[in-house]
């Protein structure tokens, strides 16, 4: 057992999957129980607990936790006093940023913020709506929802604010969004008090350049090819590179070798447009961890 642990929440829920993705990347291998909330990591200086993203602020704020992982509408929900270390920019679907949207039925007559004056809105981020609608000068009733929101209109209210990535869910449910309240990503957070320990704060930092490190490299591969000097030039001018490719000598002075970081997506296109340009021995390999 470590002398010194720190005690880290991880989202349980829609986050928990896409959560425990990065921590492997990112060098940290977790496993969960079908029942348990207790994880096992492989780091002695870590202990973890599964937490619901809705709740770890305030676990995190009240010192149950030294560190966490939530979304900053929850932390924004719940007014909790944290130190926010970084963003994480990815959701449980991948790595868009989540949106808390305004929606009504198709036909209601509510086609702008303004119209919900004296409606009634059903919604899990009942503060900061309230606080949302206030500074707009909008008086309306907002309830908790327990669930299922998007079954509450017409009959149980006028509107909902609802969480969604890609409004597919709204739409199956025959829902228009009338205005977008609030953009929110995971980040990470900790305790204040953890936060001025030197001990915490190196290991907090450790973990957050890591998992940045993993988020980096979501997305992307290296490329690894042989080029020809003459056809150097025209290479270069097609790489769509993080940086600067990285160029080394040839055992043959005519040629280099040349590696570079590239979005996923492009490559489909890209290593034809290489070939035909003169490029040889391809090699496309994946990354876990891409550090600026």
């Amino acid at each position: 057992m470590a002398e010194k642990v720190l005690k880290i929440g991880l989202p349980k829920g829609s986050l928990q999957e896409s959560t425990l993705k990065i921590f492997k990347k990112a060098g940290f291998n977790i496993s969960v129980g079908s029942r348990s909330y207790i994880p096992t990591i492989d780091d002695p200086e870590l202990s973890g607990l599964l937490v619901r993203a809705q709740e770890m602020a305030r676990y995190v704020q009240d010192g149950y936790l030294d560190v966490g992982l939530t979304g900053r509408d929850w932390v924004l929900e719940q007014g909790a006093r944290v130190k926010e270390i970084c963003e994480l920019n990815y959701a449980k679907g991948g790595l868009r940023p989540v949106r808390w949207v305004v929606a009504v039925p198709e036909n209601s007559k509510i086609k702008k913020i303004e119209d919900l004056e004296g409606k009634r809105i059903a919604t899990e981020l009942v503060n900061y709506t309230k606080k949302f609608l206030r500074e707009r000068g909008i008086t309306a009733t907002v309830e908790f929802s327990w669930g299922a929101t998007e079954v509450k209109v017409p009959l149980l209210a006028d509107a909902i604010v609802e969480l969604t990535e890609t409004g597919s869910t709204l739409r199956a449910h025959k829902l228009r969004i009338v205005d977008t309240i609030l953009e929110s990503r995971t980040v990470l957070i900790a305790n204040r008090d953890a936060w001025k320990d030197p001990w915490k704060k190196d290991k907090i930092q450790r973990i957050a350049l890591l998992l940045q490190g993993a988020l980096n490299a979501e997305d992307k591969v290296g490329l690894k090819m042989n080029v020809e000097k003459k056809n150097l030039q025209s290479i270069v001018e097609v790489l769509p590179a993080m940086k600067s490719p990285t160029i080394s000598q040839h055992t043959d002075e005519n040629w280099v070798s040349l590696e570079v970081i590239v979005d996923e997506k492009t490559v489909r296109d890209l290593i034809p447009e290489l070939v035909k340009r003169g490029a040889t021995g391809i090699v496309e390999y994946p990354l876990n961890k891409v550090i600026p």
